[in-house]
């Protein structure tokens, strides 16, 4: 198979994050129901933040074992993925609280007059963005772009040592995970209600789903573990930034007994895209 294929295939792995998109655009649904979706976004995230960290943390464990009981690795190469794992979670975390911050506070420019109505239409961007719901599906896009660029740093990897069978594995795996994904960014505008553009809902496919594409491009080229914990760690501190503020949504909406059914069938959606990829060896 050639690198061009390679690549093309990697970029359809990240693509199927559309196909959860256009629930964003549902309207007219109860509050339970708006409670359930939004507690499957949660139990997707929980998932995706727990297998995140284990794949982040693994590199880190076995410097770590070469150095204290192999004896055949060096404590500063475990010092510098311990240190880059800490740094980036951090960096992952934060940042997008100051971002959401500044987002938040955009000034609202109000026109008046025969143009206003016009030029109301030519700023999309800043009337989706006014709403909390709409940013926050912004902030779970980024989060999951950073974890789709890793899984394709993994998928051009395989294919850069010549294991085309594991590349192509990992191509179906995480094209089913990433259709998941696609649902659980779109979940916190279904349940306020908030109706997305078509344009709006295709910027977060491409910022969610985009990076797979980069990701494996890069992969065939760098084989790099410290690359690799580096976007798997910020993709670990976004991700936990937006569930907390799921979690603070759910809490709003009340049904406790929907949220946790919710939280456990998405968590268990999750875990079943694994276990795809666990039974085919991968």
């Amino acid at each position: 198979m050639s690198d061009g294929q390679v690549i093309l295939l990697g970029g359809i792995a990240g693509a199927t994050i559309f196909l959860g998109l256009p629930v964003g655009r549902t309207q007219k649904l109860s509050s339970r129901t708006r409670a359930l979706l939004n507690a499957l976004a949660i139990g997707i995230l929980l998932f995706l933040l727990w297998d995140v960290l284990s794949q982040a943390i693994e590199p880190v464990k076995k410097a770590l074992t070469a150095a204290a009981v192999d004896g055949n690795g060096t404590w500063g190469r475990f010092a510098e993925l311990a240190a880059t794992f800490t740094l980036l979670l951090g960096v992952g975390l934060l940042s997008l609280v100051y971002y959401d911050r500044w987002l938040a506070s955009r000034p609202r420019v109000r026109r008046e007059g025969p143009g206003a109505a016009l030029a109301e239409d030519l700023r999309p961007a800043v009337s989706t963005l006014a709403h909390e719901a709409s940013r926050l599906a912004l902030l779970i896009a980024i989060g999951i772009g950073f974890h789709n660029f890793s899984e394709g740093l993994a998928i051009g990897q395989s294919a850069a040592k010549g294991e085309i069978s594991l590349a192509l594995l990992l191509i179906i795996g995480f094209g089913m995970h990433n259709a998941t994904e696609g649902f659980g960014i779109v979940a916190p505008m279904s349940t306020e209600g908030v109706r997305p553009s078509w344009k709006y809902l295709a910027a977060l496919g491409l910022i969610g789903g985009g990076p797979t594409f980069l990701g494996t491009i890069v992969g065939e080229s760098i084989v790099n573990d410290t690359l690799s914990v580096a976007f798997l760690a910020l993709a670990a501190g976004s991700i936990l930034y937006v569930i907390l503020q799921l979690v603070k949504m759910a809490f709003r909406m009340g049904h406790r007994e929907v949220l946790m059914w919710g939280l456990l069938l998405g968590f268990l959606a999750g875990l079943a895209t694994d276990f795809v990829l666990v039974a085919a060896g991968v």
